[in-house]
């Protein structure tokens, strides 16, 4: 029997409620997002790297464009620009940075392996995907040096993965990666097409359309801060650069290290370098000298009782020599006011409104040393500094690389119902979760809801059975 006019029509206005509300909600996923910041950690391929620095080819490799490393063997590249729809799954996005590997020195000075793989860029649709790459290469054979814009490089595995219905940011972890017939040839001969490469991550930040502001932001992009005319030398803007060590960076991080570092108060992350910003000083432009304290700290912990925690970061400048010193924390003895390393300063000059030093050479103290537990001895090269002092109101402090937000375990798309996630990848628990999957849950939940209101009214016009 059917129900109850009124019944039917409470259940109808129920459905017709849901749907409605659901609507926009959908529409608005729909809407495409505009990719800004964030990053790519990729390996290339972990054989490669140790062949090239290995005793056959007894080389190097370097960064370039501002890229980093992270763990013991991945680098990361950063400022991703691109687009991405919810609606479809269909992903774009370049990264800044890259890498030049070099081996086999010849007498005359020049390499036979010579390869550089730079601005990497993922694109995503219908399923497939393909990581492209500018690649400038020596052919292993004939020596003959060619460059190519955007070479796609590598096949990405996202069987199982669902692109659809992410919001910010947008993640992928541990993608396998497979050498394309391009890429082998633009990968100088080295290896042959179908060659597995390592795995490809990425975390992107994505804005909503219209001009509406995303769902986080970005730690690594500059704060906006209100600037003030320095007077009687002083200045109350200024950010220092310093990464430490690369290699102690990969250390905390590696298999060995296995542990990490966490940024505070105000310290900013830029991939190959750490910013400590909000300096405030005096700074003589005809004397060249400076005395700056800066905001933020950064810790390093890891095994075997790895805790060190370097703040209270300050610069002081005189005779064309710089010394950068920090409050060091550590087995729970704290020193402050440490000289950790020492840089050159002669061009420390006024331009523009900024006074900069880009890069300087670094060279750890005595008392760094100490600091690092004998790890490293006195005279030891370390990261470079960088270092921008607004003299003038209205200057604006160089940008950092923008490495977008830290993903979350519900920002990345998931493996589909029907098919297993690839080996290798780590889709997220739930496709999309986060504001763009919510509406969908509840207003499942409501639909159930109201179909239960029509079951109810039918079962109250339905003669029981009692058995």
């Amino acid at each position: 029997m059917l129900p109850s006019r009124p019944a039917r029509a409470l259940a109808v206005a129920l459905l017709t409620a849901v749907l409605g509300a659901l609507l926009p909600a959908t529409a608005a996923q729909a809407a495409g997002r505009t990719v800004q910041g964030g990053r790519l950690d990729w390996g290339i391929k972990s054989s490669f790297q140790s062949y090239v620095t290995g005793p056959i080819a007894n080389g190097s490799w370097s960064l370039t464009g501002g890229a980093a490393t992270v763990g013991g063997s991945q680098f990361r590249f950063h400022s991703a620009t691109g687009s991405y729809d919810p609606a479809t799954g269909a992903f774009a996005s370049g990264f800044s940075g890259g890498v030049h590997f070099l081996g086999h020195r010849k007498s005359d000075g020049s390499h036979e392996l010579d390869l550089t793989i730079s601005r990497p860029t993922v694109r995503i649709a219908g399923g497939s995907g393909t990581l492209y790459a500018d690649m400038v290469s020596k052919d292993r054979g004939s020596g003959r040096v060619t460059s190519a814009a955007q070479v796609p490089l590598a096949t990405l595995g996202l069987s199982g993965i669902d692109m659809r219905g992410g919001t910010t940011p947008v993640a992928l972890r541990n993608i396998p990666a497979t050498l394309t017939p391009q890429g082998a040839k633009a990968f100088a001969g080295y290896y042959t097409a179908g060659t597995p490469l390592d795995p490809v991550s990425l975390s992107v930040d994505t804005s909503a359309p219209a001009g509406k502001p995303a769902a986080s932001k970005s730690p690594g992009k500059k704060p906006q801060s209100k600037k003030t005319a320095a007077a009687a030398g002083r200045f109350e803007d200024a950010a220092v650069d310093w990464g430490v060590r690369r290699t102690f960076r990969e250390y905390v991080t590696g298999s060995i290290g296995k542990g990490k570092w966490t940024l505070a108060g105000g310290a900013q992350d830029g991939g190959a370098l750490f910013r400590f910003p909000r300096g405030k000083g005096t700074y003589d432009p005809v004397k060249k000298t400076l005395d700056a304290g800066f905001a933020g700290s950064v810790r390093f912990t890891g095994a075997d009782g790895l805790d060190l925690e370097l703040s209270g970061v300050a610069v002081r400048v005189k005779a064309g020599k710089g010394t950068l010193l920090a409050d060091v924390h550590s087995d729970g003895d704290r020193r402050r006011a440490v000289p950790l390393v020492t840089f050159t300063a002669k061009d420390l000059a006024p331009k523009n409104g900024l006074a900069v030093l880009t890069e300087a050479p670094a060279t750890l103290t005595a008392a760094g040393a100490e600091a690092f537990g004998s790890l490293y001895r006195a005279g030891t090269a370390m990261d470079p500094v960088s270092l921008a002092v607004a003299v003038e109101a209205g200057a604006e402090l160089p940008a950092l690389p923008d490495l977008g937000s830290v993903p979350g375990p519900s920002s990345e798309p998931s493996a589909t119902a029907s098919a297993p996630a690839t080996a290798g990848a780590t889709p997220a628990a739930a496709a999309g979760s986060g504001s763009a999957l919510y509406p969908v849950l509840g207003g499942a939940g409501v639909l159930a809801v109201a179909a239960g209101a029509l079951y109810l009214a039918r079962r109250r016009r339905t003669p029981q059975n009692n058995d």
